[in-house]
């Protein structure tokens, strides 16, 4: 069977870390690298690992690939510390792992919770992104937000979800968007995109329509339309971000 090291970083996350944890421990390696955090969080990763390590922040993107350099074995796993590892993906991974495994790189579901209800809709599910790769044939893109692992062959799809546990209150959600439109903001600046009143309004108004209409948020019910509104509110703040900062 080829030997798994899981890569995970984190910055005072010791509400979820240790649920992240239980969830990775039957991996041959964690590996945690820590953007020296206040809170207990450096102390939980211990009981798992003797593989935690502090770095200054450098964005999600370096923090990811320096845990990555960290580890030692042939595939890597990278999970967020508000992310948790299923049975069924468990056992789906064990199995590729214990043969050839046909691709480099694969994409894996993510079933994301809002205020703690699993969103089957509004364009959030099954939200694939690539966390499982060969450790010479993956890496992220340099990218200020939205990081993604670019992979150097073929790429296949699992079936089993990450469950992802984000946003237990919408104080938590405004919080991460401030941070989150200002990092986007700045990809868009560094992309040499411009914006206006126009562009503004009308990509915030579609964002409402795309996510509660034509991805049926209406479905979700309330956590539905809040979504809908939150996500219009995001698009709304990044872009005036970007008119801000191109001005």
């Amino acid at each position: 069977m080829e030997k798994l090291s899981v890569a995970i970083i984190t910055h005072n996350e010791e509400k979820d870390i240790r649920d992240c944890l239980e969830s990775v421990k039957w991996a041959d390696e964690i590996v945690v690298v820590d953007s020296f955090s206040n809170d207990k969080t450096v102390e939980i990763c211990r009981e798992y690992s003797d593989k935690v390590y502090q770095r200054e922040w450098s964005g999600f993107s370096n923090q990811k690939n320096n845990a990555i350099d960290l580890t030692n074995n042939p595939w890597v796993l990278v999970v967020d510390a508000d992310e948790r590892v299923s049975e069924g993906l468990k056992k789906e991974i064990k199995e590729i792992l214990n043969k050839d495994p046909e691709f480099n790189g694969y994409f894996i579901p993510r079933k994301s919770y809002f205020l703690r209800k699993w969103i089957r809709y509004s364009g959030w599910y099954p939200d694939y992104s690539v966390r499982l790769f060969r450790k010479d044939k993956g890496r992220f893109e340099q990218r200020e937000v939205h990081e993604s692992v670019k992979i150097d062959g073929k790429t296949g799809k699992l079936k089993n979800p990450l469950e992802h546990y984000t946003y237990s209150s919408l104080s938590e959600y405004i919080k991460r968007m401030d941070t989150y439109s200002t990092l986007a903001a700045r990809e868009m600046v560094n992309d040499g995109k411009r914006t206006g009143i126009v562009s503004i309004i009308s990509r915030s108004l579609f964002t409402f329509f795309r996510m509660y209409v034509l991805q049926q948020g209406f479905r979700e019910g309330m956590h539905g339309l809040l979504l809908a509104i939150f996500y219009s509110y995001y698009t709304f703040v990044k872009y005036a971000k970007l008119w801000e900062m191109k001005r």
